[in-house]
């Protein structure tokens, strides 16, 4: 999935408790945007294994989440938005194909690597690909909740990451002649 799906997911976790906690708002979307994306920047690395965990992020996740139930500051929910869609996103990269640029030619049967069982999960192709057409429907209808919900300097951010969302999926078949060799 694209990185902007994986932000708006984190965003729609997130929106019914920014409504229900207006006070935690801009805790809970900065928290939500940098962990829904952080876990790409492994893109230059081993990606979708060094900073992915399908499986181990639950363990993170779950504490997160107790710590700022129980002591709730903007940095306690801040961060259990951060682990939460981090493991959000590490666990939905299995609903999409696999690690190769052209999924569309060579198909690997390798979607996010489990650290617990020192194995890959196989992709189940729901969205085909980043980019996919499917994968634009999805971040549009998860840009919803957070265009409602948020406002402020997050609602230009959100329209910003829909137009780059379409853009992308317009291009996307056209840019894998475009990557340098070192991407993939």
């Amino acid at each position: 999935m694209m990185a902007t799906t994986h932000a708006f997911t984190g965003l729609a976790i997130v929106a019914p408790l920014a409504y229900a906690l207006p006070e935690f708002t801009v805790a809970l979307a900065v928290g939500a945007l940098l962990g829904g994306i952080a876990p790409d920047f492994d893109l230059v690395f081993a990606h979708r294994r060094t900073l992915h965990f399908p499986v181990a992020g639950l363990a993170v996740a779950v504490p997160a989440v107790a710590v700022a139930a129980s002591t709730p500051s903007s940095l306690t929910v801040a961060v259990a938005a951060f682990a939460v869609t981090a493991w959000v996103h590490a666990a939905s990269d299995a609903v999409g194909g696999g690690l190769e640029m052209d999924p569309w030619n060579d198909r690997t049967e390798r979607a996010v690597y489990d650290h617990v069982r020192s194995r890959w999960i196989r992709p189940r192709r729901w969205i085909r690909y980043d980019g996919a057409p499917e994968d634009a429907a999805v971040a549009v209808a998860l840009a919803i909740p957070a265009l409602v919900v948020f406002d402020g300097w997050l609602t230009p951010v959100i329209a910003g990451g829909v137009a780059v969302s379409l853009c992308y999926a317009l291009l996307r078949r056209r840019l894998v002649a475009w990557t340098p060799d070192w991407l993939e």
